[in-house]
C-alpha cells in the first residue's frame, strides 16, 4: 500500500504540513516495498485557484492509496480524492512523517 503525507521536507524526520492542496511535499511509501519516494509540491503556491484538485490528480498519478494530513483537503479536493478511492486521514499536523506513520498504524488518526 502506497501512504502519502503532506511534508515539509523529504525525510522521516520532516515535520508534517497540515495544509494539503498546498502542501510543499509530499512524502510517499510503499509499504510492500519499502521505497520512498518525494514529490515538491511548491509550485502550487502560484495558483490562483484550484490548488487542492490539482494536488489531488498529483496523489492519483502517485499512486497512492491513503493520505495522511492535518487538517484535510477542502470539499472540491475531497471530492477528488473520493473519486480515486483515496482513504484520508487527518490530525498530524503537529508531527513528523515518522510520528504520523505510526499514528496510523495505531488508529490514532481521524
Amino acid at each position: 500500500m502506497k501512504i502519502a503525507f503532506t511534508t515539509k521536507g523529504t525525510d522521516w524526520d520532516s515535520p508534517m504540513d497540515p495544509r494539503f492542496g498546498r502542501t510543499e511535499y509530499f512524502f510517499v511509501y510503499d509499504e510492500e516495498t519499502e521505497k520512498v519516494e518525494t514529490f515538491d509540491n511548491r509550485a502550487i503556491e502560484g495558483e490562483a485557484h484550484g490548488a487542492g484538485p490539482k494536488t489531488s490528480q498529483k496523489l492519483a498519478e502517485l499512486g497512492a492509496e491513503v493520505l495522511i494530513t492535518g487538517n484535510g483537503p477542502g470539499g472540491n479536493a475531497a471530492a477528488v480524492l473520493n473519486q480515486i478511492n483515496v482513504k484520508v486521514y487527518t490530525g498530524a499536523g503537529e508531527m513528523t512523517v515518522r510520528e504520523a506513520y505510526e499514528a496510523w498504524k495505531n488508529g490514532d488518526l481521524n
